[in-house]
């Protein structure tokens, strides 16, 4: 089984989400090699909820996923953290919605909670819980404290960091997942499609339930893949990302 465990639904957290596009993504993931994603959207993108209604209107959900025309997506949550940093919560699509009603007063820059607080609030659920790019300059984790790590499943190993710093940051996130004694999750970090397959999770048995992928992940019954294509993946995603957006700009103005 395929998988990857940080991908978008729209372009940018402005966009609204559409079906229709959502679908074809979810084929070139297919076309990838992918057997399932992680649907990681931001919380506080615009129309989040809207998302998974979506969802539930046009596609089967069974055990803990929504059945995309034979793919897999596990619902999902990208959050900021006030101290900054980004973290993945994974789970059912009813705990999905009810941690994102809770998150959602604390959904603004100057009001982001601590991420003490957000683990806090997430405990109940049981999330396999990740450490988004945890070297990302925007977004680093290593300021945060060893109490955060331990509450943790995994620290991501994200294509677009790859893209951007090297295969030097591979060995340096080996090192710090050493040292904070956490496995590595790869996750693509899609919003375009053309990054699909950029770095892919090779489990050795298929999972249904975010406990079975969290079982995977405790037994180390699983490899990392880095496509030797990675480096046109997200360099061609990110071109036609930033002419999409500018389109979507230019026509929100007329």
């Amino acid at each position: 089984m395929n998988i990857d465990f940080h991908t978008h639904g729209k372009l940018s957290k402005k966009i609204p989400f559409s079906v229709s596009e959502f679908i074809e993504s979810v084929k070139e993931a297919k076309e990838s090699g992918l057997d399932a994603i992680a649907l990681t959207e931001h919380f506080n993108a615009v129309g989040f909820l809207d998302v998974y209604k979506s969802m539930d209107e046009h596609f089967p959900y069974q055990e803990d996923f929504y059945n995309v025309n034979g793919v897999q997506v596990f619902p999902g949550m990208e959050v900021d953290a006030k101290e900054g940093g980004h973290f993945l919560f994974i789970g059912t699509r009813e705990n999905i919605r009810d941690f994102w009603y809770q998150l959602e007063p604390y959904q603004s820059k100057e009001n982001f909670l601590p991420i003490k607080e957000i683990l806090s609030l997430a405990e109940p659920y049981s999330f396999l819980q990740i450490g988004a790019h945890p070297f990302r300059l925007s977004n680093s984790l290593t300021q945060h404290d060893s109490s955060v790590f331990n509450q943790l499943d995994a620290l991501d190993l994200n294509a677009k960091d790859l893209y951007k710093m090297g295969i030097k940051m591979k060995d340096k996130l080996m090192m710090y997942s050493y040292e904070k004694d956490l496995p590595i999750l790869a996750g693509s970090d899609t919003h375009h499609y053309l990054q699909y397959g950029s770095v892919v999770n090779r489990f050795h048995k298929e999972c249904k339930t975010v406990d079975e992928l969290k079982q995977v992940l405790r037994t180390d019954n699983y490899d990392l893949y880095i496509s030797p294509h990675l480096e046109i993946k997200v360099k061609a995603a990110t071109a036609i990302k930033k002419v999409l957006k500018s389109q979507c700009a230019e026509s929100s103005l007329s």
